[in-house]
């Protein structure tokens, strides 16, 4: 009989969400975390700006709630900006506790009370981002690494992937794992399961994600009978290295926080004509207004440059970046560098409450998976990784309050009925056409026509990969295709039902903002009302005092 493996806990996804639960959670309690592939392989690792917290005296939390208020236009849920700002400063000693270094500022570098250097970034009103170098958060993934593998009572499980949640009755189960060796899919069995697998942006032909960013714990939990909601709002960043030998390579937003600017190819700065606060806008009216130029002008990219700063102050703070661009022949302190923008975050995702629980009992989502209510229609910058430590911490102390042990016997996996496949050219083909098909219709501006082509194609797109997925042994790219298929039609569907235009959304069939503020909210048709969070269906759960 085939074996089940046995948690308490069982966490999908090993970046700053997943690992900092793991490591908040009782010792006394049987933990499994699960990587993709290697930890430290997802969007954590290439996270280079910082995290956003109030830590000094001339700013404050009322300033970090009004700023993300403002550049979420008007969807941001104020007691979720609340919870999580509030808890900014906790998070970054924990993470000190860790053993995690910030850079300091220079003067102050052997003071006895030291104060951390904080960079400025778009929607931000003070400085507040604090950071490593460029690199913040490869020193982070680092530094959660090495706490979780000292773990004793912490597996890591590496090179898998996740098939679906187990649900037995109205509750989550387990889940089972294709192991990447070949090896087969292994049922697992926990009280509880967390999905932090990060976002969709893998859906779009050009994004700063790693690989793995394919909607895993979205499409898994719309499965299993959750709501899902604003998903439409797809920040795209809109400075990712334009260069044929990168096409992931994200430019941080620091560098425009330290004075870096954007020009056309005739060395043109257009930003002040689009927006006041001209670089250092939202992301989203940054992003527009370079889709804007480059059509207008039919320009492959646009230009940004920060080589009117000290050479030396360049290297210093963006040395990741500097020798990226070195490598491929772009000597940034002394030239502009080629930018456009790139899919890059998913505002929206699984509608989870407080403690990152969800409609069906035993399941958590955290991180950028998750809609918390935070974001609202357009992320601020740097709010993602503080979101993922605040979710963390108030989804493990409620994991570790109320798990109760069900000694469940999920049913092992069967494909004794399906054959190996000697199509799979099929799934790359659809991988590809799927991928243009958003970054064409699903993009940065929308209209109602493409919306609905878009809607069409990918029906089709779900129906031969589900007949795929009936027929033949499953590999990861026919999982991941399964799953970005499933979470591109609800942005798709989310997105038509926006008869406006709000923060990440565009739609140039309704170009204006609707006064009513209300959020989309997907229902599966699995849903269970009696085990559903409360609020209502039109609305984020409250939270409580």
């Amino acid at each position: 009989m085939p074996t089940i493996n046995r948690y308490d806990v069982l966490i999908v996804g090993s970046g700053a969400a997943g690992l900092s639960l793991a490591l908040q959670l009782p010792r006394s309690l049987s933990i499994a975390v699960v990587s993709k592939s290697q930890l430290g392989a997802g969007s954590t690792f290439w996270a280079q700006g910082g995290m956003a917290a109030v830590l000094h005296d001339r700013d404050s939390v009322e300033a970090h709630v009004a700023d993300t208020l403002k550049a979420g236009a008007g969807l941001c849920h104020e007691p979720a900006v609340h919870f999580t700002v509030g808890r900014s400063r906790q998070c970054v000693e924990w993470l000190i506790d860790q053993g995690m270094h910030f850079d300091l500022r220079e003067d102050q570098a052997d003071a006895e009370f030291r104060e951390f250097h904080l960079t400025m970034e778009g929607g931000h009103s003070h400085r507040r981002v604090i950071h490593a170098a460029d690199q913040t958060g490869r020193a982070i993934s680092e530094v959660l690494v090495s706490r979780v593998e000292e773990a004793p009572n912490i597996s890591l499980l590496k090179d898998r992937c996740l098939v679906d949640v187990i649900k037995m009755g109205d509750r989550i189960c387990g889940a089972y794992l294709l192991a990447a060796s070949g090896d087969g899919v292994d049922t697992f069995a926990a009280d509880a399961v967390v999905l932090a697998t990060g976002g969709a942006s893998k859906a779009y032909r050009y994004t700063t994600n790693p690989d793995g960013a394919s909607g895993d714990g979205i499409a898994a939990a719309w499965r299993a009978g959750c709501r899902v909601a604003n998903l439409e709002f797809n920040q795209f960043h809109p400075t990712c290295l334009f260069h044929p030998e990168s096409r992931s390579f994200l430019m941080t937003e620091a560098l425009r926080g330290e004075g870096a600017t954007l020009h056309l190819a005739d060395n043109t700065r257009f930003m002040p004509s689009f927006d006041d606060r001209a670089e250092l806008a939202p992301r989203d009216i940054v992003a527009r207004a370079i889709d804007h130029e480059m059509k207008r002008l039919g320009a492959d990219c646009v230009y940004l440059d920060i080589s009117h700063r000290p050479k030396d102050f360049i290297i210093r703070h963006f040395p990741k970046a500097y020798e990226k661009c070195l490598s491929l022949g772009i000597d940034m302190t002394e030239e502009r560098i080629p930018v456009v923008p790139a899919a890059h975050y998913t505002c929206g995702g699984v509608v989870v409450n407080q403690y990152g629980a969800t409609d069906v009992p035993g399941l958590y989502v955290v991180g950028e998976s998750a809609c918390t209510g935070l974001h609202g229609a357009n992320r601020m910058a740097s709010n993602s990784l503080l979101e993922c430590f605040v979710y963390a911490q108030s989804a493990a102390s409620h994991i570790a309050e109320s798990l109760v042990p069900q000694n469940a016997n999920p049913t092992p996996w069967d494909d004794s009925r399906v054959r190996d496949s000697d199509e799979e050219v099929v799934i790359q083909h659809n991988w590809q056409e799927l991928r243009r098909l958003m970054w064409d219709y699903v993009g940065i501006v929308r209209t109602t026509r493409r919306l609905e082509y878009a809607a069409q194609r990918i029906s089709l797109l779900e129906r031969e990969v589900a007949g795929y997925y009936a027929r033949f042994q499953i590999s990861r790219p026919l999982l991941e295709m399964r799953n970005l298929a499933r979470v591109s039609a609800l942005m798709v569907e989310s997105a038509s039902g926006r008869k406006e235009s709000r923060g990440l959304h565009f739609n140039s069939d309704y170009p204006d903002t609707s006064p009513l503020k209300r959020d989309s909210i997907l229902i599966p048709s699995n849903f269970d009302r009696r085990t559903a969070l409360t609020g209502a269906v039109d609305q984020l759960p409250q939270y409580t005092a």
